[in-house]
């Protein structure tokens, strides 16, 4: 299975923040999209998330080269800003989200099995969300989307709320739910891209672009992502 984008356009009144994105992205893998503040990361995924109205060109999924319309239940979307219902506890939030999408979920396990997954304490469990820290809420987000396993998970910035050994936990995670899903993991930090994605592409002037990684050792990679970035400045 693919994610196709052809000729996705996007403009805000005269300034064009995606002027042709043409690309595919493989089951299986973890991409990394790299770019510059206000390249338009977060708009591409507003646009996938039919958050946004785009302006000409089309995306769907492919298998078998035949197109799959994408649903809403197909598509997760973690914000860098986790939004969660501060009025619940932890507990009763997963409860309601799983028995609200029960039919869908596979493999469904119990709520302390989930809380396990990602590591929350069991003192943690009943606090209501309005209690949790930043990277709690955002840990909570990113479960509820490993519950309901969509084919496509849209990641901006999620790690970037969390402690040094949260953010590990949390990148060991990722990599072993990626089989059989696409995951598009957005971040300006080119580190952590290098060390969790299978795949970096870069969102430069409009267009994203693959920046091939064999053969080069990770300084000649880096030197090679700046290079393509700093085309910005030229354009």
């Amino acid at each position: 299975m693919k994610l196709v984008i052809k000729n996705l356009r996007k403009s805000f009144g005269e300034k064009k923040v995606l002027k042709d994105i043409d690309f595919g992205f493989s089951e299986g893998k973890i991409y990394g999209l790299l770019g510059r503040n206000g390249a338009g990361k977060t708009t591409l995924f507003n646009c996938l998330n039919d958050d946004m109205d785009i302006d000409s060109g089309e995306f769907y999924f492919e298998e078998n080269e035949v197109k799959h319309k994408i649903g809403i239940s197909d598509i997760g979307y973690v914000l860098s800003t986790p939004v969660v219902p501060e009025f619940l506890t932890a507990r009763e939030f997963l409860k309601f989200f799983i028995d609200i999408n029960k039919e869908n979920i596979t493999n469904l396990k119990t709520i302390d099995e989930y809380f396990d997954l990602v590591r929350i304490q069991k003192d943690d469990r009943d606090k209501l969300l309005k209690d949790y820290s930043h990277g709690m809420k955002n840990k909570i987000q990113m479960l509820i989307y490993i519950i309901s396993s969509p084919k496509l998970l849209l990641l901006d910035e999620p790690l970037t709320s969390f402690d040094v050994v949260v953010a590990e936990e949390m990148k060991e995670l990722l990599k072993s739910i990626k089989k059989n899903h696409i995951l598009i993991f957005s971040t300006h930090i080119m580190e952590l891209a290098l060390d969790l994605c299978d795949e970096i592409v870069v969102l430069n002037n409009g267009v994203l672009e693959h920046v091939e990684k064999s053969s080069l050792n990770n300084d000649e990679f880096k030197k090679k992502i700046i290079d393509v970035l700093k085309g910005e400045d030229d354009d």
